[in-house]
């Protein structure tokens, strides 16, 4: 049909305003659904919150171009003829199929939600058996080979090990360079000890790997080549690994803080906690950390013999601070770098007691004499290291998980703890610490926050269609959207975490926007019903209820396809995507490609079943229809 241009302007105005209040509740329903993820704190806070700002400020812009420059836009292209939405194929196609399903669905209405009902009952056993972790494990393309050895190594027996170390993991056929280093640099930022090695290891593209190997089959082929006595083998990533020492001060996925006032005990204790560790499956690189077996060098001042000579406690301490540490006796100009010049023994003087015990001393009663004559020499046992957190000394348990969620492994280690560690001192104390407690973290913010948004939600909708039951209509499509969401989760093999949160909360106000499109549709079907027939029991039959809102649901499919399309078309590629970063995003992709399609079926065939039933009940017992519209 062919329209002037005062008629089209006119139908583009009205369709504008009634279009124009759905719009704007569905961007503020979507932007609220979002709520949780800007709450986010620390780690997930960091990584999901610029996505959750970028989403915000798109829908934003497209709700201010949808509802000033579309209808200016499309006063000026869409001129001439005008097609029926019957002349398109493919919306004539849909139609045909929907058609005849969704008359099925009018017909047997309990069956219909009952089918919709045992999906739901379905998936939550589902969901309840999935595994939970803090992030799903982002594959950095290297490994962090970081075995620790015995508090007492030497500097000679710590190098022999890093070469070995390094000369096996080079003859694996993946591995392209390996770089070691033990001990740590002249800084306050770095805590290692000599017996802590670190090692990255860069692995060759994947396209020159064995066939049918992984990253997991190279870590486990690498550790079952590197069984060193007296090293304990740990495994991790050099992003996360940092990420992990800075904001819980673990170097592994999971570490059990051990807090009291003595080190001895603080050692028992851990020592009890990885015996109750050891049988528990996934725990993997399980070792104490270290606070006792450290070797000192102990020089005891004899100071009724330094009277004798005519010493000071300064002139020996003078003596073997030179002898032993060094002693600066100027600098070096090179270019625009200065060096300073130490001095010291050389180190055959130094790596024997004996000979330590010689170093001469200048007196002025007794010339030169050893210092094993004014102080006595001998190694005592004593911490390596000593760590300490809230004014206490602490120890630590360390371990990885591999091969098994991260929630499960460390819920069962806590039982585990609890039934065979006893006898912990008063005043001593465990701590879970490393990406369980970020994960207890991030858990406990959404679950305060998620109750809070669907609230809110809710109030939009009840304000955007002044009716308790409109809101409650559109709000239950949340829990069958789960469905699809929990369905592919599942059977792909992905755990619980604060990524597949996210897509969760994305599907949520996806879901809610397309259920109000429907339910608009609806409404638009019985105000035509009622200014045909008129609003009364007398004139409206059952049979006009269901005519309408098949006519409200068949035949304003198009809109409603095109959201789930768009929705979908964005989000599959990532299904067949390569490279750092896909293992983030396929646990948030993941629930809203199956929530999309759950909640399509229920909002195409179950919402219009639900919207019939409340209207033959409103018909039944107030004899009229009441009439809602998104208007406010």
């Amino acid at each position: 049909m062919n329209l002037d241009k005062e008629t089209r302007l006119s139908i583009i105005e009205k369709a504008s305003k009634q279009v124009g209040p759905s719009v704007f509740w569905s961007t503020i329903i979507v932007i609220t659904s979002f709520l949780p993820v800007f709450l986010l704190t620390g780690q997930e806070g960091k990584l999901f919150s610029p996505l959750a700002w970028t989403k915000t400020f798109i829908l934003i812009v497209d709700a201010v171009v949808a509802i000033t420059l579309t209808p200016v836009l499309i006063s000026f292209f869409l001129k001439g003829k005008f097609r029926d939405e019957s002349k398109n194929p493919v919306n004539r196609g849909l139609e045909r199929v929907y058609g005849p399903v969704l008359k099925w669905c009018l017909k047997w209405r309990k069956t219909t939600i009952g089918i919709n009902v045992l999906a739901l009952l379905v998936s939550i056993p589902m969901l309840m058996s999935l595994g939970t972790e803090f992030m799903p494990p982002l594959n950095e393309g290297s490994i962090l080979f970081m075995p620790v050895t015995l508090p007492d190594v030497s500097n000679a027996e710590a190098k022999r090990i890093l070469q070995v170390q390094d000369k096996i993991i080079k003859s694996v056929p993946e591995v392209d360079q390996v770089l070691g280093k033990a001990g740590r640099a002249s800084t306050a930022t770095d805590n290692s000890p000599i017996s802590m090695i670190e090692t990255i290891i860069m692995l060759k593209p994947h396209s020159e790997w064995r066939e049918g190997i992984t990253k997991e089959d190279i870590i486990q082929e690498l550790d079952s080549k590197l069984q060193i006595p007296g090293v304990v083998n740990g495994w991790t990533q050099p992003i996360i690994n940092r990420i992990n020492m800075l904001a819980t001060g673990i170097r592994t996925d999971v570490g059990v803080k051990v807090y009291g006032q003595n080190l001895d005990s603080i050692y028992a204790v851990s020592e009890k906690v990885k015996s109750a560790l050891e049988t528990v499956p996934g725990v993997k690189d399980l070792y104490v950390e270290p606070i006792t077996g450290g070797k000192y060098l102990e020089i005891d001042i004899n100071r009724e013999a330094l009277g004798r000579y005519g010493l000071t406690i300064d002139d020996v301490n003078m003596t073997i601070e030179s002898a032993l540490g060094g002693a600066s006796i100027g600098n070096t100009i090179e270019g625009r770098e200065r060096f300073s010049i130490n001095v010291r023994l050389a180190q055959e003087y130094r790596n024997s007691v004996e000979r330590i015990k010689r170093i001469p001393l200048q007196t002025a009663a007794a010339g030169t004499i050893p210092l094993s004559a004014v102080a006595s020499i001998n190694f005592t046992d004593g911490p390596p290291m000593i760590n300490s957190e809230n004014a206490q000394l602490r120890g630590a348990v360390l371990f990885n998980v591999r091969e098994r969620d991260l929630g499960g492994t460390v819920e069962e280690a806590m039982e585990k703890i609890n039934a065979e560690v006893t006898g912990i001192p008063e005043g001593y104390y465990l701590e879970w610490s490393g990406q369980w407690e970020n994960q207890v973290r991030a858990s406990q913010t959404l679950q305060f926050i998620i109750p809070l948004v669907l609230v809110i939600i809710f109030l939009i909708l009840y304000f955007s269609f002044k009716s308790l039951k409109e809101a409650l209509l559109n709000l239950v499509t949340i829990p069958f959207a789960l469905v699809g969401g929990v369905f592919i989760v599942y059977f792909y093999g992905v755990n619980l975490s604060v990524a597949v949160a996210v897509g969760f909360i994305a599907l949520f106000g996806l879901a809610i926007e397309t259920a109000m499109v429907m339910v608009v549709y609806l409404n638009e079907a019985m105000k035509q019903l009622v200014d045909e027939k008129g609003n009364s029991s007398d004139t409206i039959t059952k049979q006009d209820i269901r005519d309408y809102v098949f006519m409200g649901a068949a035949k304003r499919l198009r809109p409603k396809i095109m959201t789930v399309s768009v929705a979908l078309f964005g989000l599959i590629p990532v299904l067949w995507a390569t490279g750092v970063g896909t293992d983030v995003m396929l646990p948030i992709v993941l629930p809203m490609i199956g929530g999309v399609f759950t909640s399509s079926i229920h909002i195409l065939l179950v919402t219009p079943v639900v919207f019939e039933m409340t209207k033959e009940y409103e018909l039944k017992k107030h004899g009229k229809l009441e009439i809602y519209d998104v208007k406010h």
